[in-house]
């Protein structure tokens, strides 16, 4: 048969099939997002609903503008031939979005109509950024003179000398990885990575470490971070303070943890086991400045949903998204007044009782590490616990404590 005439017939035949269904470039109200999009709801609630517009984004408008601003050029995209590329605002407010209320990618394409693809790669350059513009907000002390400014603020704020952080860690839920088999999972029987975290008075992160898998569900896990081990090489440049001398023994200055960590002469714990009265003293006392990490990681779960809901990233991303949601939280601490305003955390009436902070209110708090089984404290260790635990029922004595313990 000549090839032309077997052509002609290939086309007859075709010409009788119904046609197909073609493939749209783009879903229909992807195309008329300026309507459908949440660009102008943003605008509406920034003008007429300014409570509306702080609980969509978990801040207030300027303080969008300010992160913006610091943002903007590592956000910024060219246009293309082919479309014009998302405006740096929509950038922030999806990204904002994304990490304050968890939902995934696939359910936000409704409120911005936009792909889930272009929202994934979006969020995650756009986290990125904003850990590097907000590093200013997030340094752990580096001079001796930072450190006595920190210790300084603990003492003045929480009764507690020579005190440098509290030290916390909490699983946060990630999706199995594939062909991981168990390394993500915890002793709660779900997939993580760890954060762990240091905290100053000011309930800001120092320090934060993620990535962690989460079956290191112990003591061991600050061991593998950058502040495990500059503690434990006496890396962390502050030098000995000026003496607290109670019993011919020297106050060391010291960050303090739960029962998830091992202790050490920088790192203090409650005692256990049957108390005595100085014990329950010293217990109450580190109860105290303790719960500044428990509130800090609280607030951080409660105004970032992202992390205590399971995020359906890699463990690769996972990080980025939690540390950026940690950022956050110290920028917010420092510039807005209702993000720690009383109420949001744990605070003590004028007779010393504790009230509990609107975020323990959550159903959805992050779980903490197991308990690290190390029963061995080193003599150095348990000398430094023994001179606070002195320290704290004579010369350091705070006159409502007694009360406290019988309580």
């Amino acid at each position: 048969m000549d090839a032309s005439v077997a052509i002609a017939l290939v086309l007859a035949l075709d010409s009788d099939k119904p046609p197909g269904k073609r493939r749209k470039w783009s879903k229909d109200f992807f195309l008329k997002r300026e309507t459908y999009g949440h660009v102008n709801l943003l605008q509406e609630l920034r003008v007429n609903e300014p409570e509306d517009f702080h609980n969509f984004l978990r801040m207030n408008a300027p303080s969008f503008d300010e992160l913006l601003g610091l943002v903007e050029p590592l956000i910024r995209k060219e246009d293309t031939v082919m479309r014009p590329s998302i405006s740096l605002s929509e950038r922030l407010s999806i990204t904002l979005r994304y990490l304050a209320s968890g939902n995934s990618f696939e359910d936000l394409k409704f409120l911005t109509a936009r792909s889930p693809q272009a929202i994934g790669k979006l969020v995650i350059d756009t986290c990125e950024a904003i850990i590097l513009c907000l590093n200013r907000h997030f340094l752990m002390p580096k001079t001796p003179e930072e450190w006595i400014m920190t210790s300084d603020a603990f003492k003045l704020a929480w009764h507690f000398p020579n005190f440098l952080g509290a030290i916390n860690g909490k699983h946060i839920p990630i999706k199995k990885p594939v062909k991981s088999g168990s390394f993500y999972f915890n002793y709660k029987k779900f997939f993580s990575i760890v954060l762990m975290g240091v905290v100053n008075a000011n309930y800001e992160f120092t320090m934060a470490d993620v990535g962690v898998n989460g079956r290191v569900s112990d003591g061991g896990v600050i061991s593998v971070t950058e502040f495990g081990r500059r503690l434990e090489e006496a890396a962390l440049n502050f030098l000995e303070p000026e003496p607290i001398v109670h019993n011919g023994r020297n106050i060391p200055y010291v960050f303090v943890a739960d029962d998830a960590f091992a202790m050490s002469e920088k790192l203090l714990k409650p005692y256990g086991g049957k108390l005595y009265h100085d014990q329950r003293v010293f217990n109450y006392r580190l109860s105290r400045v303790r719960r500044i990490s428990e509130n800090a990681f609280g607030i951080l779960s409660a105004r970032f949903g992202v992390i205590r809901n399971t995020i359906q990233l890699e463990p690769e991303k996972a990080p980025t998204i939690t540390l950026a949601c940690c950022y956050l939280h110290n920028f917010l601490c420092k510039k807005s007044k209702r993000y720690l305003r009383g109420g949001n955390v744990d605070w003590e009436d004028s007779n010393y009782n504790v009230q509990t902070g609107d975020w323990r209110e959550g159903q959805h708090q992050l779980e903490g590490l197991g308990i690290c089984r190390s029963r061995h404290i080193g003599e150095v260790a348990r000398g430094v616990q023994d001179s606070y635990r002195q320290y704290f029922c004579r010369e350091g004595r705070v006159p409502w404590q007694d009360a406290k313990i019988e309580q």
